[in-house]
């Protein structure tokens, strides 16, 4: 790639969207950025309106396009939230739902149905993933049963579903694609295969005609058909996740990432793990002409959201509450609002605040919940280790990474170093180089040879003070899960 050419990554995430330019070095010359709403309309219901999406992809594009020359980008690629899905007018492009966001729970009671139907086996087996309302298959079916009941029009191929990458990649280029780590999010795609797989299809009532097209994460086949970048190569789809980890070099054997943001993401390529209910099994990326790339993910569900929740009832911002934490705290606090992810899998699990006392003050709250954190990829690591996965080095990405306080409780949580990247975009790096990649103006060699900043953080609690610390939070989480409750009817 020439010195003057750039790549644009658009990272498509829950709360805003981030456009970057990257050179060729690696090095980030320009940032736009947009907000993105969340609606709550019933409780366990959280969506996004498919244009403001839409939208807010542009804006972060022209934010970014008034600082470079639309003429020196040579590719574009994308990084997005996974799961969430959204169902369209193939005839006229437009959304004919609202976009179901990973975090929706709507879903439960046809979970429930498909469980005590005994298909939680198979559907493990063939795609990696437990049954749970996150992954996008029973999203699908919930949308066509609102939508396209007698799915008449989705085995026409008259309507689209799709998860953000093809929803973008659509109002972009006019193709329905996705690529194998996205789609594998899904609980329909067979991960032998990396294609959609018929008995999973059937399992959840979706229409293959309805799906995107499954091709590699890095291509140099999709076109952006208008705008400043028309005639430009849409060259990466990736999943924000398996971005980020790719952005850290995920091919090395023995390196996971953990991105925090209002959940967490749990990361290492293991294509020979072990089976392990508590995981999940998925494919990280693609590139033309190889295999794909298996990982093992865990999924939690709360992190900056409990500091969001926190600051909201104790009327502060979450990040005033970050320089509050007292240094440590006897309270326990177990975030399961919506159940508890990985390794976990429990919808029914309750959120608790256990081990108070009168001394208890708002800095052992703040504690706690950055604690709660730290623990729940603490608990992850332990089923990696179940799993035969030997995690050499965590790097932990994302904006909560900016706390240190937390990253120290981290540390003395898994007894190994933490290393901090100093990068904010790895998800968007991810993209960048996978789209390098695609167009063949980078090589893994190239991306091999490029230096990345880490800060180490070391362990400073005891080996009998950190066993003591999980204990009492694995006692916490049994009494979450003892006391839960069935949210179907919500």
């Amino acid at each position: 790639m020439p010195a003057d050419q750039l790549v644009v990554a658009l990272d498509c995430g829950t709360s805003s969207t981030k456009a970057i330019a990257v050179n060729y070095a690696g090095r980030v010359v320009a940032r736009g950025s947009a907000p993105l709403a969340l609606l709550t309309p019933r409780p366990g219901w959280v969506e996004q309106d498919p244009g403001e999406v839409i939208e807010s992809a542009m804006i972060a594009l022209e934010e970014l396009l008034a600082q470079v020359d639309a003429s020196s980008v040579a590719a574009v690629g994308i990084s997005n939230q996974r799961e969430s899905l959204v169902l369209w007018d193939r005839t006229n492009g437009e959304p004919l739902s609202p976009l179901l966001s990973w975090q929706d729970r709507r879903t439960r009671s046809i979970i429930q149905e498909l469980d005590a139907a005994g298909h939680g086996e198979a559907v493990y087996r063939i795609s990696g993933l437990p049954l749970d309302p996150m992954f996008s298959a029973v999203k699908a079916t919930w949308l066509l049963d609102t939508y396209d009941p007698d799915r008449a029009r989705a085995r026409s191929g008259d309507l689209a579903i799709g998860t953000v990458d093809s929803w973008i990649a659509w109002n972009l280029t006019g193709r329905h694609v996705t690529d194998p780590g996205n789609a594998s999010r899904m609980s329909l795609v067979d991960l032998a295969s990396g294609q959609w797989s018929e008995e999973l299809l059937g399992i959840f009532r979706v229409p293959r005609a309805c799906l995107a097209e499954i091709g590699p994460s890095a291509r140099d086949d999709l076109t952006i058909a208008g705008g400043a970048l028309a005639g430009t190569t849409l060259a990466a789809l990736v999943g924000d996740s398996h971005a980020a980890l790719f952005s850290h070099r995920g091919w090395v054997p023995g390196t996971a990432k953990a991105t925090l943001g209002t959940g967490s993401s749990v990361m290492v390529t293991a294509p020979e793990a072990t089976k392990n209910p508590g995981l999940c099994r998925t494919i990280g990326w693609q590139l033309a002409g190889d295999d794909p790339t298996v990982a093992l993910e865990a999924n939690i569900l709360a992190a900056g959201a409990t500091l969001v929740w926190l600051a909201e009832v104790l009327g502060a911002t979450p990040a005033e509450l970050a320089g509050e934490a007292a240094p440590t705290t006897d309270v326990v606090f177990v975030p399961a609002f919506d159940g508890l992810g990985a390794p976990y899998w429990d919808d029914a699990a309750v959120a608790t605040i256990s081990q108070l006392s009168l001394s208890t003050e708002r800095g052992d709250l703040v504690r706690a919940a950055l604690d709660s954190v730290a623990m729940q990829i603490a608990d992850v690591l332990d089923a990696f280790a179940d799993a035969a996965v030997n995690v050499e080095t965590l790097i932990v990405d994302g904006g909560m990474t900016e706390n240190t306080s937390l990253m120290q409780s981290l540390a003395d949580a898994i007894g190994i170093p933490v290393q901090v990247a100093d990068a904010p975009d790895a998800s968007a790096l991810g993209a960048a180089n996978l789209a390098g990649l695609g167009i063949g103006a980078l090589s893994i060699e190239d991306l091999d040879r490029r230096t990345s900043s880490y800060r180490s953080i070391r362990p400073t609690k005891s080996r009998e003070q950190q066993q003591a610390r999980r204990e009492a939070w694995k006692i916490a989480v049994r009494q979450a899960r003892e006391n839960g409750y069935d949210r179907s009817g919500q």
